[in-house]
């Protein structure tokens, strides 16, 4: 019997939480095959089993553990299952068939308007009335096995229009729910608290016109997805405008250590990731070194790994600089919080049509709230509103993206 130690992480983690076991007990697993899931406070990892065996476990799911605690035993001298495999196999495609047919039996294909919608995981009578009645599902409780509607649950929704009870619950109930904070909520929460109390914020706000942005993104996305592999999105104009101000104005990419100013000498850009854990700052290393495409791979493969949970420490540290984009849910306006121990953040908001004067001319643009929350003990408003005032210049005129200048100003050395 061999146990399974909580591994040392870092200097500053002392204790973990038990996310889930990606194997049951009694299991067989074998050599180097995950186990379990870990949360410490910076990120998630993986624990694989040492030797091949019986999973025994020692936690449960949700359980707090110090770095050397036994998380789980494996009887290796136990004889591994024949049948283990095969019978894991024959009873793993029934239920994979099932699922893959099952949406094509729920959800009746739409061909007129009195025909049931595509998107509805009901019952055929349950289809029919939502469609006929013109009822949103997302109103409807649904009481069914899988989150499947009911004929009953349509017409309960039916007799109460307008009432809509929270998930899992009947209306007129008053639940109070209690769940512990995770460690990552906690760091979150800390830090953020922290960076309030400890710095001294203050918020500049602009605008920035993304109509030639947009027009740039509809000319060259489908040739950039056909090279590259990857989408062309905003971020990658956002990171190289900010690479560009950040060389240009060095307080906003430094430190502030007790009474000493560290200066960083590249752009290594942490890119906010909401995810349902709560959010993450993943970073993005010499993006002043990057091309677009680069800097876009970079953003798919930190999101993907955020979303899996499979961030590593290293893949969290050393940022210099944060970009946060609230407009992905709607955001019109906000002032973000620093992410110490940096010294300013952006935040990206959601781009919305607006009447704009130009040129005497009332023109409808394509407009973008930008803030820039910075520490004022180290940057002062000159320099925090100047480099906000050059990341619109590059946004809005996206071929000095290339060099920083004005490629005409350069040729006539202007």
């Amino acid at each position: 019997m061999i146990e399974i130690k909580v591994p040392t992480i870092g200097e500053s983690i002392t204790e973990v939480t038990l996310l889930k076991w990606t194997k049951k007990e009694g299991d067989w697993v074998d050599r180097d095959e995950v186990i379990a899931e870990l949360e410490s406070e910076k990120a998630t990892f993986e624990v694989n089993a040492e030797k091949a065996g019986i999973l025994k476990p020692q936690a449960k799911e949700g359980d707090t553990l110090n770095i050397g605690d036994v998380l789980a035993r494996i009887d290796e001298t136990a004889a591994k299952p024949e049948s283990g495999t095969k019978d894991e196999v024959q009873s793993t495609k029934p239920e994979t068939a099932k699922e893959e047919t099952k949406p094509a039996t729920d959800k009746q294909p739409q061909t007129t308007d009195n025909k049931p919608q595509t998107d509805v995981k009901a019952t055929p009578v349950a289809s029919a009335i939502i469609a006929d009645k013109k009822v949103d599902p997302a109103a409807i409780k649904a009481s069914g096995a899988g989150g499947k509607i009911m004929k009953h649950d349509v017409l309960e929704a039916l007799a109460n229009p307008g009432k809509k009870a929270f998930a899992g619950t009947e209306l007129f109930t008053r639940t109070v729910r209690q769940e512990k904070m995770s460690s990552l909520r906690k760091t979150i929460s800390r830090r953020l608290v922290e960076s309030k109390n400890t710095t001294a914020m203050l918020t500049t706000f602009n605008e920035v016109d993304m109509t030639r942005i947009m027009e740039v993104r509809k000319q060259f996305k489908d040739k950039f997805k056909e090279i590259h592999g990857v989408n062309l999105g905003f971020m990658s104009f956002f990171a190289k405008a900010c690479s560009i101000a950040l060389s240009e104005w060095p307080s906003v990419n430094a430190y502030l250590d007790g009474d000493q100013v560290l200066y960083h000498d590249y752009a290594d850009i942490s890119i906010a990731v909401s995810t349902p854990r709560g959010l993450t700052v993943p970073v993005i290393r010499n993006v002043e070194s990057l091309g677009m495409a680069e800097i876009e791979k970079k953003v798919v493969e930190l999101a993907g790994k955020a979303r899996d949970s499979k961030l590593t420490a290293d893949d969290l540290q050393g940022g210099t600089f944060t970009i946060t984009n609230g407009g992905v849910f709607g955001s019109l306006m906000s002032t973000p919080i620093i992410n110490i121990p940096q010294s300013a953040i952006l935040g990206m908001h959601k781009i919305q049509e607006r009447p704009m004067a130009i040129n005497g001319q009332v023109v409808i643009r394509s407009m973008m709230y930008l803030a820039l929350s910075y520490d004022h003990r180290i940057i002062d408003g000159r320099e925090s509103v100047s480099f906000l005032v050059r990341v619109k210049e590059l946004l809005e005129n996206p071929e000095l993206l290339l060099m920083g200048k004005d490629p005409v100003k350069t040729l006539l050395e202007v």
